[in-house]
């Protein structure tokens, strides 16, 4: 292990020194030493958890050993991606409240998270959401299924974080996007291969009081620049910015009620299908700890949007007296480093550091949760019961998991060149949509509907993400953004909507039709199931399922 991380750091620095020596370094020297100083902190918490990470149950789950506020606060971790504080707060200053659709969206899924899946899914569950749905149904077109929509949202949601991660470090140290993209890519495949969950719930914890921390005292620097008064602080906003009082007022970003809806069916659907979120409920002891687990995470969360709110609005503000961070008209770096240029406003170079470091701590960590619920997808769920058929083989199936580690950290990179100009709080957005279309309609109707058979869950939910990902394709983000056609085929781009309702209507429409004798005993096996769910009887059973 020790040869590896020597490895990997020459690696790191064979691959930016060039880049460095190239361009130059718009970073002050507490930026790149409070940089230095996380990775070395982050490399060292994986050597520890790689020693500790011995079983498929310490590599997915962290030995089911995490109480209910750390795990709460790693949730959180999870959750306060580059989009929520770099993409939030970007969107905030580029159009005002409307920006906060997408704080609101994310918050609001929180309670039906609590309130329908965190008890049943970790009383079900093993590992991956995919345990919890093909508890009662057909195991192979059950998790074939299940990973292929684990996999697109998980891929969705890297593109976010290798933009954010991207812009971040070409913005401060004057180095080339490729290269930037590339160093997250090679640091998020060493923390996921060798450390785990152990190692990614550590990183997100410290990354959370640190990004909580940094938050609350950029909005406090800002507050005091207004006097503590949100009325002067949004009549500045109005006087400064482009758009005037439009940013009061929604449509900005949002313009007709059909995106608007979707928009917000997939931020609030979408949160109780996501992944690396749903995984997080497998590390804690027993259903009790997952609730407080979701109580915590929704304190947490909740705070930090009224920070990304506070810091959006003052960034329209305080931003407008520096000319020099703009280049004809527009913010260097683009909106989604409003945040980041906001901290060097109300702080100088050494908040600049420290914000920069966090916000670069807080990508390192979410890409190392995304890129382990991906590799469990594909390890647990496709590799395990395709090819292993079943057989229990702790090591084979690690070893897949890792090398799908790598592979994940490949299509990160690729996919994160080519999306460089997307908004990160936008891409989330529609990894939502997919997660909100293909796993959440599963999971929840899998829990509660007596009715569900595989025939239906499998048509259903193969509609809904097939739906969301062409809707996606074919729409202004990637068919007019980013493959440069003058005109969409499809109008909106929020879909969610749409497949949302394709696939309720298919799982309900095909389950009612399945009038087979397998139908029937996946019916009849819902009355145990759910007395599990709901108890947590037979859970020991249920994890070996």
């Amino acid at each position: 292990m020790t040869i590896f991380a020597r490895l990997l750091v020459l690696l790191l620095a064979t691959t930016s020194l060039p880049a460095l020596a190239q361009t130059k370094s718009m970073a002050p020297g507490s930026a790149i030493l409070m940089f230095i100083l996380f990775v070395m902190l982050t490399l060292g918490i994986t050597i520890w958890a790689s020693k500790r990470t011995k079983t498929t149950k310490d590599f997915y789950a962290a030995g089911g050993g995490i109480g209910g506020f750390q795990n709460g606060l790693a949730i959180a971790g999870d959750y306060m991606s580059a989009a929520s504080f770099l993409g939030i707060a970007g969107l905030v200053y580029m159009s005002g409240f409307d920006g906060l659709i997408y704080a609101i969206g994310f918050l609001v899924g929180w309670p039906i998270v609590l309130l329908l899946i965190a008890e049943p899914l970790r009383n079900l569950g093993k590992y991956t959401f995919a345990d919890v749905a093909s508890f009662r149904l057909q195991q192979k077109p059950i998790r074939i299924l299940a990973a292929s929509g684990s996999l697109v949202t998980v891929i969705f949601y890297l593109i976010a974080q290798m933009v954010g991660a991207g812009k971040l470090i070409e913005l401060l140290f004057g180095m080339q996007y490729e290269v930037a993209v590339v160093i997250v890519g090679v640091l998020m495949t060493f923390y996921v291969t060798f450390g785990g969950m152990l190692a990614t719930t550590w990183v997100q914890l410290i990354k959370a009081i640190l990004l909580l921390s940094g938050a609350t005292l950029m909005a406090i620097l800002v507050m005091v620049q207004f006097g503590f008064s949100f009325e002067t602080m949004f009549a500045e906003a109005v006087k400064v910015h482009t758009k005037g009082t439009a940013i009061m007022a929604p449509g900005t970003l949002v313009a007709d009620p059909i995106s608007a809806i979707s928009l917000g069916m997939a931020l609030m659907f979408g949160t109780a299908g996501l992944p690396h979120i749903l995984m997080r409920f497998f590390t804690v002891r027993d259903a009790v700890q997952a609730r407080r687990s979701v109580f915590y995470a929704t304190g947490f969360i909740g705070y930090f949007y009224i920070l990304t709110f506070i810091i959006g609005f003052g960034a329209i503000v305080l931003l407008a007296a520096h000319p020099e961070y703009f280049s004809n008209g527009a913010l260097i770096g683009g909106t989604n480093m409003a945040a980041i240029r906001l901290s060097q406003a109300v702080g100088g170079d050494m908040l600049l550091g420290f914000i920069s470091a966090v916000a670069f701590a807080t990508i390192l960590a979410v890409v190392s949760g995304l890129t382990l619920a991906g590799s469990s997808a594909i390890s647990h769920d496709l590799y395990a019961t395709l090819i292993l058929k079943g057989e229990r083989n702790e090591e084979k199936e690690m070893r897949a998991s890792r090398i799908a580690t790598i592979v994940l950290g490949v299509i990160a990179v690729l996919l994160g060149i080519v999306f460089e100009n997307q908004n990160v709080a936008f891409m989330v957005g529609l990894a939502f949509c997919v997660a909100a279309s293909a796993n959440f309609p599963i999971l929840l109707l899998s829990m509660y509907w007596r009715r569900l058979t595989t025939r239906g869950a499998v048509i259903g939910g193969s509609l809904g993400l097939l739906t969301a990902v062409v809707l996606v394709f074919i729409g202004p983000t990637v068919w007019v953004d980013a493959f440069g056609n003058k005109e969409a085929i499809f109008p909106f781009k929020y879909p969610a909507i749409f497949s949302i309702s394709i696939a309720f209507i298919g799982i309900w429409v095909f389950s009612l039709l399945d009038n087979s004798a397998t139908a029937k005993a996946e019916q009849a096996a819902f009355d145990a199931q759910f007395v599990r769910s709901q108890t947590g009887i037979g859970a020991a059973e249920a994890s070996e399922h």
